[in-house]
């Protein structure tokens, strides 16, 4: 019995110890200490610590409590800081400092995650078991395999654009953005924008087909053409990107002036127009994706009802301002047929308005592929579509017959009949295949009801016998014909193989070779600025060709002009070059190599922050001393003399920025550098006046990223820091050594092993700091 009560003792003890850490553990929340959401990135975590650290730090604050406030703000610091203590945080709530790990383990891990971090890796290459856990279920209906892309997505993106996001295992920067991606693809799949996943370690194949050799990657597919997404990943760009894949013309801006010409339209386009009334000044994405889906169904218009000069539109066909209303217009633009009104306009509403609507009362065939879809193939006796085609002509004098049998078709509208009318002066065969010269003539119009039978152009159908006046007459006979076809099918006894339709709308040949040429130079030109090379192959060997001919001509044709000079005696060596010698720029061997010491160095300022960094073209890089003004002289010697060896390449450019001038702008770009400038010990008085004099940035400004040198530690430096300095403290300015850092040699010093980082910048082994956007320099 004693024992029974023991245990039941000993299981509530480690009950209430289990509850007491979990409600320690409940108490801090660091992301409520620092202020910032569970969204924020390493750099917004360690703004907001820099800002609350100045505020409370124990030696400005006089507070009693400030002390302990310090305490937990670093300490929430410390823990957001890591990844893997924020993450192991955010999915159990650990706040410990072990985290269940032997203390050797943790050693190995955090060699392991330097030594990643230090080297390019595949990150697809490793597919442990254990990593399987890693990939969002979410994503799992999104997945994409290489024959379903090629088989099913492109095809698809002819009618709604896709945005595709690339990640793999071991992609730490695919879990900083999964959260932006989730909001982004549940917003954007609502709208009709179509979302695929494709995983590179398991579809390496489509991976590459596409061109994405680095994850993560993003980017988008319309009309089967890739598009990259190179900014930062906030929801912003990807909406805006996903906008920017449609072509600009889809929706007419339509005001009181312009709506009469646009609803007239239907004619020449041979397809109805649709008016959508909103309140909002831009276009919403949701139309403009709209109307991509049904280009080549409908026409496309929008009005801004809260701008002056709609106020006739909108009385005329009585639209509640207050209220989204999509109207659609076909033969007649006097009135609508058919509105739609909701406070809300979902896709799926659009949808199925549209779809009622896609063709006129009485379209006229104008391709093979219209006449398809009017008048499809009978499948079943329950599926029968008969097709009444009016054959007329395109002149004024057979108005009449049309607007009559337009006025027919709009008090006969079934299910089972299509009203359709075609020129004869412009589908002759098709024509012909149906009225024999012997059953018509030219110069009237003739009505016949026709039904497909298969795909290969065979169709049953007959004729009204006498020639189509629109009369009441002609009226009745061609009812009764229809009554005695839904009771009787055999009623059309005439077969025939009719002829394809030519397609009028197309453009001529000469157009489309230039829309095509127009077409294959813009995507060209964008996949030659965003590195999309292995598509760009057949372009660049296509031109590295032509300059190999160009020049191979102009070099055998320059050695053959230089045949009859070569008996010429040379020229005198002791006579000295002429001034306009001297003063020549061209590629020489003496002005290839610059003057010893002379180093052409620009400061970045306002006016050539632009030019220098923003604009910078693909690959060359700013290399930029920090430098300040009592500095200025020193340390641009000693730079002039450390980097001038390499001042050969053009590509490699040479700037100075002020500290005095541009401290935010140098302390907001080092921010991404997350060793660059660590925060020191929580008690040092002058952690808020470090010195960053000597730094040497190498901005990559089309790529956005930039290589960090820090300036070695001076010895007075190392004298005064007793063994408990690291890298991270070698530019502050502490006690006397800052008294020693302002004299003229000890601020040379601190440069001395710039050539050796050069070397290593220019063999592309120095670690990159990767940045969303280059800052405003004022």
């Amino acid at each position: 019995m004693e024992m029974k009560r023991l245990s039941i003792s000993l299981v509530l003890v480690l009950f209430l110890i289990l509850a007491l850490q979990i409600l320690s553990a409940v108490d801090f929340d660091p992301y409520r200490i620092l202020g910032v959401s569970k969204l924020a990135s390493q750099a917004d975590i360690k703004k907001a610590y820099k800002k609350l650290a100045r505020e409370w730090h124990p030696d400005k604050n006089k507070d009693p409590g400030a002390q302990d406030k310090f305490i937990q703000i670093s300490k929430a610091y410390e823990l957001l800081s890591n990844e893997e203590k924020r993450l192991n945080f955010d999915r159990y709530g650990d706040v410990g400092e072990n985290q269940g790990y032997p203390q050797q383990q943790q050693h190995q891990q955090r060699q392991f995650h330097h030594f990643h971090e230090s080297f390019y890796f595949d990150e697809s290459f490793f597919h442990f078991p254990f990593n399987s856990d890693r990939r969002d279920s979410s994503d799992e209906k999104y997945l994409l395999h290489f024959s379903h892309y090629v088989n099913e997505i492109v095809p698809d993106s002819f009618r709604k654009p896709y945005l595709i996001k690339i990640t793999s295992d071991w992609c730490f920067s695919c879990i900083h953005i999964e959260p932006v991606w989730k909001e982004v693809v549940h917003e954007l799949e609502a709208l009709g924008v179509g979302i695929g996943v494709i995983h590179a370690g398991y579809e390496r194949r489509l991976a590459h087909h596409l061109g994405a050799h680095s994850t993560p990657s993003i980017l988008g597919l319309i009309n089967g053409r890739i598009t990259f997404f190179h900014n930062a990943v906030v929801r912003e760009n990807l909406c805006q990107f996903v906008e920017n894949l449609l072509p600009g013309n889809l929706v007419e801006k339509i005001t009181d002036k312009n709506y009469i010409r646009f609803l007239s339209n239907w004619k020449k386009e041979n397809k109805p127009h649709v008016l959508l009334f909103d309140h909002m000044p831009l276009v919403p994405l949701l139309y403009k994706l709209t109307a991509f889906a049904y280009r080549d169904y409908l026409s496309f218009g929008y009005v801004y009802v809260g701008l002056r000069g709609t106020e006739e539109l909108s009385s005329q066909y009585n639209i509640n301002v207050y209220t989204p209303t999509m109207m659609v217009f076909k033969e007649q633009i006097d009135k609508p047929a058919d509105v739609v009104q909701a406070r809300s306009m979902k896709k799926q509403l659009i949808d199925d308005f549209l779809s009622q609507n896609k063709f006129l009362m009485a379209s006229r065939l104008t391709s093979q592929k219209l006449f398809e879809e009017l008048c499809p193939v009978k499948k079943s006796h329950r599926q029968r579509k008969y097709c009444v085609v009016l054959i007329t002509g395109e002149v004024d004098k057979f108005a009449a017959s049309y607007e009559a049998f337009l006025a027919f078709a709009t008090a006969n509208t079934k299910d089972t009949l299509r009203f359709v009318h075609i020129y004869w002066n412009s589908q002759q065969e098709f024509v012909q295949s149906l009225l024999p010269d012997d059953d018509r003539s030219w110069g009237k119009s003739a009505v016949v009801i026709l039904e497909r039978r298969n795909n290969a152009g065979r169709v049953v159908y007959k004729a009204l016998d006498n020639s189509w006046s629109g009369s009441k007459e002609d009226n009745f006979i061609l009812l009764d014909m229809l009554d005695q076809l839904r009771t009787n099918p055999g009623f059309l006894s005439s077969d025939t193989v009719l002829a394809d339709l030519n397609d009028e709308l197309a453009p001529v040949f000469f157009l489309r070779w230039i829309y095509s040429a127009f077409d294959y130079l813009s995507e060209s030109w964008d996949g030659f600025f965003h590195s999309n090379w292995r598509e760009m192959m057949p372009l660049l060997s296509l031109i590295f060709s032509a300059l190999f001919i160009l020049f191979g001509t102009v070099i055998i044709q320059a050695f053959s002009d230089t045949g009859d000079e070569r008996d010429s005696p040379p020229p005198k060596k002791d006579e000295p070059p002429s001034k306009s010698e001297r003063n020549d720029t061209g590629f020489t061997k003496d002005n290839r190599i610059p003057k010893k010491g002379f180093v052409e160095v620009t400061e970045l300022t306002d006016i050539t922050y632009m030019s220098n960094l923003v604009r910078l073209r693909p690959g060359h890089m700013n290399v930029v001393l920090i430098l300040s003004n009592a500095t200025k002289t020193s340390l641009l010697q000693k730079f002039a003399l450390e980097v001038y060896t390499f001042t050969g390449s053009s590509c490699i450019h040479f700037s100075f920025l002020s500290l005095d001038k541009h401290r935010e702008w140098l302390e907001y770009v080092l921010e991404f550098a997350q060793d660059a400038a660590p925060i020191p010990n929580q008690y040092d008085k002058h952690f808020l006046e470090r010195d960053y004099t000597g730094y040497v940035l190498a901005l990559n400004g089309h790529k956005k990223y930039f290589c960090l040198f820090k300036p070695r530690k001076t010895s007075e430096e190392d004298a005064n820091a007793h063994g408990h300095c690291d890298d991270s403290d070698l530019a502050e300015g502490r006690g006397k050594s800052s008294s020693y850092s302002s004299r003229p040699g000890s601020v040379k010093s601190k440069l001395d092993r710039l050539s050796l980082w050069m070397e290593r910048l220019l063999e592309g082994s120095l670690q990159r700091f990767y940045i969303p956007s280059w800052p405003a320099l004022d």
